[in-house]
């Protein structure tokens, strides 16, 4: 069964003077403040798209990660996922690091770097960035 998702932004004024708020209405988890210079520079408190591309592929590598240990007949104990999503103005979002780490009984390193990479190249959120260099770090 699909499932979709939803989350909307009101933006007021130019890009270089405005700002706006992006509205999480699914969850509803709320609305949060987004500006220019929040992505192009500091972020201050507030978000950024590239912000929430991080935390949507640090989840997704995570719960892709999780499943394909536990089908192989390791789940994890824990996974710590880290993304890094590198915005260039003018240019566009140029690079993604994941990083993750883990507590596998019954996995050694070589296994779970294996598993890691496939869940890079298979979980849907990276698949959706293909078009972006992304690194992995296990670790």
């Amino acid at each position: 069964m699909a499932t979709t998702r939803r989350a909307s932004t009101v933006w007021d004024g130019s890009l270089m003077e405005g700002s706006g708020k992006v509205t999480l209405e699914s969850s509803g988890l709320g609305t949060h403040p987004v500006t220019w210079p929040a992505r192009s520079a500091e972020p201050n408190g507030v978000t950024s798209p590239e912000e929430l591309i991080a935390a949507a592929h640090a989840t997704c590598f995570s719960m892709a990660l999780s499943h394909a240990l536990a089908q192989a007949g390791t789940p994890p104990t824990q996974l710590r996922t880290s993304a890094e999503v590198d915005f260039q103005p003018g240019t566009g979002i140029t690079g993604i690091r994941l990083a993750v780490a883990g507590e596998v009984p019954g996995l050694d390193d070589e296994g779970f770097r294996s598993a890691a990479e496939s869940a890079k190249a298979n979980c849907p959120v990276s698949q959706a960035l293909a078009s972006v260099p992304i690194a992995l770090t296990v670790g």
